[in-house]
């Protein structure tokens, strides 16, 4: 089953934010809490991490804005 990673909601005030950049290779296999792209809203830059472990699909582009809980990408287990 895979996993979901959409743009999290890092504050109550976040309704957008940029995917500065995908930190591992569309189809590399990430472990769980590994970073894989940075973030940033309005306050700050965040590094986010796998939320479980296994093969990484980029569905978005890297430098472009989108509102919160857009869906960016998944993780199936590898």
């Amino acid at each position: 089953m895979s996993t979901t990673l959409t743009i999290p909601k890092l504050q109550m005030s976040t309704t957008e934010g940029t995917l500065i950049e995908w930190l591992v290779d569309d189809g590399a296999v990430v472990e769980e809490g590994q970073p894989i792209y940075s973030f940033e809203t309005d306050k700050s830059v965040q590094d986010i991490g796998a939320p479980v472990s296994g093969k990484l699909t980029q569905k978005l582009t890297a430098g472009e804005t989108y509102p919160v809980g857009t869906e960016i990408g998944e993780i199936v287990p590898a």
